[in-house]
């Protein structure tokens, strides 16, 4: 299969959007970019566009995204199981999912994995490319705060997720992963067996709460790999994902 052609937009925190022919994704707005790109470009794009939210938290899900259906009433919205308590007085319709469960449309087909933290990752397939967006999943735990227990049980959550995804999952076109510089001296652990276990051709990192620097210094790592990294200085950056 022929793949496509797509754009890739870096927006804030681990929010993006990927376009392409005839379709717009937005996963886990958090807030805009300086210049608007969300309101002023995505909301205005022709096609079909779709609204994506890996789990509740106020950093990945703001309910401004519900406010846009009088705009555009033709946004799709696919959400974690969890977002749904947020909407009980919306009159906005949804499409919710749970781990293990898919939805597809003619345009895109969406798998909802685990999480390590609250809600769901999401694979979103579409022309001929695979797109992974982790949400909150990642390795989780502060090696110089957490207890050998707490340890332990972060560490047996992850595999236990990342070998999951790995049974379906053997390689991606993009992988859009958290790296949480707040970690401490481990903080690119949960990256670096990601990319160990699944071929990434390119990877972004995300939730790296402005940190770039840092999250940048997992570049090495990917390209060891033979993945190409795509670097985020600051958001309303734009990358071309052939």
């Amino acid at each position: 299969m022929i793949l496509c052609h797509m754009l890739l937009k870096y927006i804030n925190h681990s929010g993006f959007v990927i376009k392409g022919e005839g379709f717009a994704l937005l996963f886990d707005y958090y807030k805009d970019t300086p210049d608007r790109y969300v309101h002023e470009h995505f909301l205005q794009f022709p096609g079909q566009l779709y609204i994506l939210a890996s789990h509740a938290h106020p950093d990945h899900f703001n309910p401004e995204v519900l406010e846009w259906h009088a705009q555009r009433e033709d946004l799709r919205y696919i959400f974690s199981r969890d977002i749904r308590r947020k909407m009980r007085h919306s009159p906005v319709e949804a499409i919710f999912l749970r781990k293990g469960e898919d939805w597809e449309d003619p345009i895109l087909k969406i798998k909802a994995f685990g999480s390590t933290d609250a809600g769901v990752s999401f694979l979103v397939e579409t022309g001929g490319m695979r797109i992974f967006h982790a949400g909150d999943l990642n390795c989780w735990h502060w090696d110089e705060e957490s207890s050998p227990g707490e340890i332990r049980q972060a560490e047996h959550a992850w595999q236990q997720e990342l070998d999951a995804i790995v049974r379906e999952v053997p390689a991606l076109d993009l992988a859009l992963f958290p790296i949480d510089p707040r970690l401490g001296k481990n903080y690119m652990r949960g990256a670096q067996e990601f990319v160990d276990k699944i071929k990434v051709r390119h990877f972004a990192p995300m939730h790296s709460w402005e940190q770039y620097d840092k999250a940048n210094a997992f570049r090495p790592y990917v390209e060891g790999r033979g993945g190409k990294f795509i670097p985020i200085h600051q958001p309303g950056e734009i990358t071309e994902i052939i």
